[in-house]
């Protein structure tokens, strides 16, 4: 069965390029702009996705808030989470991905082999 991936990010380029990349691996892809944009599309998605990428800056709405909002949601919130960011996560970040059930975090810029490695990685638990 072909695993579905959400990715959520501000940046075109990089939305465009990772769902690029996760169809060449094989995988669904639904993409979203922002987080309101996301949240909308998750409750009106019949079948959830599998894994959801969420950049962790973006406008309006952070990613943080996107997955708080998603752990709040009783439709959504067994969604496998992970962030995409540019910012390395000290104490208090590692505390936040806990609370949130964040399975990883991928730093940006990706390395490809690394990314996809992880990715299957979430999608085999």
């Amino acid at each position: 069965m072909v695993k579905t991936v959400m990715v959520i990010d501000d940046e075109p380029d990089l939305r465009e390029m990772l769902t690029i990349l996760l169809r060449s691996h094989d995988y669904n892809v639904v993409g979203a702009a922002n987080g309101k944009e996301a949240l909308k599309i998750l409750k009106n998605l019949e079948k959830k996705p599998d894994l959801v990428l969420v950049d962790m800056f973006m406008p309006e709405m952070s990613g943080r808030e996107v997955c708080e909002s998603i752990r709040n949601d009783a439709q959504l919130k067994n969604l496998k989470l992970a962030f995409l960011t540019v910012a390395a996560f000290g104490g208090y970040g590692k505390q936040m991905l806990k609370e949130l059930d964040i399975l990883d975090y991928i730093l940006k810029p990706y390395d490809i082999d690394d990314l996809m490695r992880r990715i299957d990685r979430m999608l085999e638990k």
